[in-house]
């Protein structure tokens, strides 16, 4: 099929690449000149696991090619895919304005019959609605028609996800906008659910908000493992045992971030209000995790009965391990504080370059973990890059001033820690 994506951010880039991969025809449009001249030369823009390495074999056998130029791009493909933003108003609802302009610019270039998918996340009855904007923006009388195709990425993972998804679904009350879908993803094995498009928008809010609660719950119970001396990993362990359960997203830890879970949430919760249904557990969901940055700050305030003028090494600024993404991680509010507590912060990330915002504020970055841990009074893992659980802690504990470690992630072995003469906390460790 000759595929157009509209949109190269996170996933539409992933979503072309894998689609050329598989022997496609692929054109990615985008107004931002500066991503679509480091596409045109092979070069992501953000970090992903193995997607540089496909993207560069697929401009290389010329299945996939970027533009900036709307007019061809819309009036030379036939199945318009939509990946653009729709970030969070103030007020919790999703941002529409970059879908509703694809959407015009679609009925504007149109000069054929379209397939136009959508796969942004988007809230109940957009997907009709973009119909309604090609319509009203459009001369030409052939038809439009519109799906729902709602993507599973995760941050860290895309291109596997991509490759072996677990489900795919498709809305669409359109018989040839469902054929064409089948027929575009019938070299997959994972179940296929065809629905409405307010069904399969639906699908992936609430998907997104189930694993944000498993998450906040989790929390919630390491907390009280921290007053009872019990381990949170034995108790999620015990939990994800039974298939009812499963043991995804039941690590606790520092709460969720990224550019998905905490704007999914929100804007589920807001547009669920305005229809008269509160989701009363989602707004319970977010207050948990905007706590936990908070709650760890006190763990190490009971610790150190004042942080003025400590040295606390942050390890980790990604929202998650894998991805260079820092879209509402957990790093920025624990540093806010800890600056806010007088606190000296030096931060390690493997990829992530800190702002000049942050190096102003006094924040120092090392890019060697050691060189960071020097002197440090207390180092606190924020993200559970596999780089940490791979360090010498032994050459570590000689560095620092004290040997505290706080584990924001429970990500390493707390007894082997103790065993180092490290003083280890973690979510849910006594």
């Amino acid at each position: 099929m000759k595929i157009l994506i509209i949109g190269m951010g996170y996933v539409g880039t992933t979503t072309g690449v894998v689609f050329a991969h598989q022997g496609h025809e692929v054109t990615g449009l985008d107004i931002d000149e500066s991503k679509i001249t480091s596409l045109k030369k092979g070069n992501l823009y953000f970090h992903e696991p193995g997607l540089q390495e496909m993207l560069f074999d697929q401009l290389k056998n010329g299945r996939i090619q970027f533009t900036s130029d709307p007019r061809a791009a819309v009036e030379n493909h036939d199945v318009l895919f939509l990946t653009v933003g729709t970030p969070s108003l103030e007020n919790g609802n999703a941002d529409l304005t970059f879908i509703k302009k694809a959407a015009e610019m679609i009925g504007r270039y149109k000069n054929k019959e379209k397939i136009v998918v959508v796969k942004s996340t988007v809230p109940l009855g957009t997907t009709d609605q973009v119909e309604q904007w090609i319509k009203q923006s459009t001369t030409d009388p052939s038809s439009t028609h519109v799906a729902m195709n709602p993507e599973f990425l995760r941050e860290g993972s895309a291109l596997y996800d991509a490759l072996h998804p677990n489900r795919i679904v498709i809305g669409s009350q359109n018989s040839k906008a469902r054929s064409t879908l089948e027929q575009l993803y019938r070299s997959f094995t994972c179940p296929l659910l065809i629905t409405s498009t307010k069904a399969a928008e639906m699908i992936k809010y609430a998907s997104n908000a189930f694993l944000a609660t498993k998450i906040s719950f989790i929390n919630e119970v390491a907390k009280l493992c921290d007053q009872v001396d019990v381990q949170i990993k034995d108790v999620a362990k015990g939990m994800g045992l039974d298939q009812r359960i499963g043991p995804d997203f039941l690590q606790a830890g520092l709460g969720y971030g990224g550019s998905c879970f905490p704007k999914d949430v929100k804007e589920f919760t807001a547009s669920a209000k305005s229809l008269g249904v509160p989701l009363t557990i989602l707004e319970d969901v977010e207050k948990i995790n905007k706590s936990q940055p908070h709650y760890f700050i006190n763990k190490m305030k009971n610790t150190f009965p004042t942080l003025k003028g400590k040295k606390v090494t942050l390890l980790g600024l990604s929202f998650k391990p894998d991805t260079d993404d820092i879209r509402e991680s957990v790093a920025f509010p624990i540093m806010d504080l800890l600056l806010k507590e007088g606190a000296k912060i030096t931060v390690h990330d493997p990829v992530v370059n800190l702002s000049t915002e942050w190096l102003t504020k006094g924040v120092t970055q090392c890019w060697d973990p050691y060189v960071a841990v020097k002197n440090s009074d207390m180092i606190l893992i924020a993200t559970n890059w596999s780089h940490y659980e791979k360090l010498d802690w032994a050459k570590v504990h000689e560095l620092v001033t004290t040997p505290h470690l706080f584990d924001g992630r429970n990500m390493l072995n707390a007894e082997k820690m103790k065993l180092l003469k490290f003083h280890y906390q973690g979510i849910g460790y006594a």
